[in-house]
């Protein structure tokens, strides 16, 4: 019996203890842990007023009812309201099948400028949770699909960065265009020329080309482009577009 009184005597206390550390410590459910699926996230779109407005951006849930005017009912963001469309951030396709969350496609620096989105969304507005589906499974544990998009913007940050280390070595044109006299470029030490910029096709599939100011002596370097109609000498060049 003495046996017993003793172990009923150390769980009552272990029981006060834990409850004094309670109160002393409450616990606080983290709002910012719930996990969405589709259709809840869908409840919140802007159309019932007694209800917050959340949209989702890869997969990170975040309240936008501050900017109401924008997200709700009506607002000309709110195609982005009660669901995730992170690929329109940056095609800019605001129908059905443009309001998804595949990345499908895109480039290293269109996966960047996403998470530069959901970046500004941590920074402007209050984080809800997480929607289960492509980017949180439905522990809330990222998915293959996140690591992959985050290494995909991180590459397209170090593409970016080496691409503007490179074209610092060689100063840009100066350029200006109105709607009477059309393009102009020209450069305050050197001539006007264009050049192919390498890196492009790493970071948008494409590649595209700059106006750059080269010194005489660098004049004969292969792969520069002379403007059409412009003097091999000229300093100022007209441009078609």
């Amino acid at each position: 019996m003495k046996i017993l009184a003793t172990s009923y005597f150390l769980v009552i206390t272990a029981l006060v203890v834990l409850i004094a550390v309670l109160l002393r410590y409450p616990f606080k459910f983290d709002p910012g842990e719930r996990l969405f699926s589709a259709e809840e996230l869908a409840l919140y779109n802007g159309t019932d007023e007694k209800l917050p407005i959340l949209l989702g951006i890869l997969g990170s849930v975040f309240d936008v009812t501050k900017g109401k005017s924008h997200y709700g009912a009506g607002g000309g963001y709110n195609h982005f309201a009660g669901r995730d469309a992170s690929r329109a951030f940056v095609s800019g396709n605001f129908t059905g099948e443009g309001l998804t969350d595949s990345l499908r496609g895109l480039s290293s620096s269109e996966v960047k400028s996403i998470v530069d989105w959901r970046d500004f969304y941590f920074r402007s507005y209050k984080y809800t949770g997480k929607l289960v589906g492509r980017y949180y499974d439905s522990q809330g544990n990222p998915t293959k699909h996140l690591k992959g998009v985050e290494s995909k913007a991180a590459r397209g940050a170090q593409l970016l960065e080496k691409q503007k280390m490179e074209e610092a070595k060689q100063p840009s044109c100066n350029s200006r265009w109105s709607q009477d006299e059309g393009g102009e470029v020209w450069c305050d030490a050197g001539y006007p020329r264009l050049v192919k910029r390498p890196q492009e096709i790493a970071l948008t599939g494409k590649m595209s080309k700059r106006c750059a100011c080269f010194e005489e002596d660098q004049l004969s370097q292969s792969g520069l482009e002379l403007y059409d109609g412009c003097d091999y000498h000229a300093k100022r060049c007209k441009v078609n577009d």
